[in-house]
């Protein structure tokens, strides 16, 4: 009865943890979708509290680092119940750097529109990119909260597309700032932004990772052969 009871209480404070995270995560997707939407309307107070709210995300990590920590000392958790933990305190640092990438667009999106020198459609460039990205995240998250190995594949698949995007758009900034010299400073922070949202699909990515590795044992980072092999199947 006594390791019955341990057990129980071990998956209560896990699920608490979890869902703790999932908090974090619809936080920082809050935190994602506001910041390009400063960079598309160029609305300076909403990118300060975008900046500003970043410290409660950072927060959350500590905390939930820590609750992890005297989960592992208080229960000693073996083989499965060992990876989840691990696996989530992972997707926690995840989590805390896509905010980190949002307050990296607010920031952008506050210097771009306080200088007022837009000299081209900036957003139109990232639009698809930020699309895929804010939809890989949520994907993502959904599939930790369901430990969805199947999804979590199908999710890792989608980083290349946004990738390839991304060197598309640098190539075109590239050209735009030699080919006039008054879109380099617009075209500098589009750039930034654009390598933020490509950051965002790359800490996606690595959630379904982790999702995969709970799900299957597998450690698929690095390694593009087994992702493939789990998404066919």
């Amino acid at each position: 009865m006594t390791g019955e009871h341990s057990s129980k209480q071990y998956d209560q404070e896990l699920e608490a943890i979890r869902s703790k995270v999932l908090l974090m995560g619809g936080m920082v997707e809050t935190q994602l979708e506001e910041a390009l939407e400063c960079f598309r309307v160029g609305d300076t107070a909403r990118a300060e509290r975008v900046i500003a709210g970043d410290g409660a995300v950072n927060q959350l990590e500590v905390q939930l680092d820590d609750a992890c920590g005297h989960l592992i000392v208080r229960r000693q958790p073996a083989a499965n119940d060992l990876r989840t933990v691990m696996a989530t305190i992972k997707v926690i640092t995840d989590l805390e750097r896509v905010g980190d990438e949002a307050t990296k667009i607010a920031r952008s999106a506050k210097g771009l529109h306080e200088r007022g020198n837009a000299s081209f459609a900036h957003y139109d460039m990232v639009r698809g990119i930020a699309r895929a990205a804010v939809g890989m995240l949520h994907g993502a998250l959904d599939a930790f909260a369901r430990l969805d190995g199947k999804a979590a594949h199908e999710l890792i698949a989608v980083d290349e597309t946004i990738n390839h995007e991304f060197r598309s758009i640098m190539r075109t900034l590239i050209t735009f700032m030699m080919e006039d010299p008054r879109t380099i400073s617009t075209a500098l922070d589009t750039l930034w932004v654009a390598k933020a949202i490509e950051r965002v699909g790359d800490h996606a990515k690595n959630i379904a990772e982790y999702v995969v590795y709970v799900v299957e044992g597998r450690d698929i980072r690095h390694s593009k052969a087994p992702a493939a092999e789990g998404a066919g199947a």
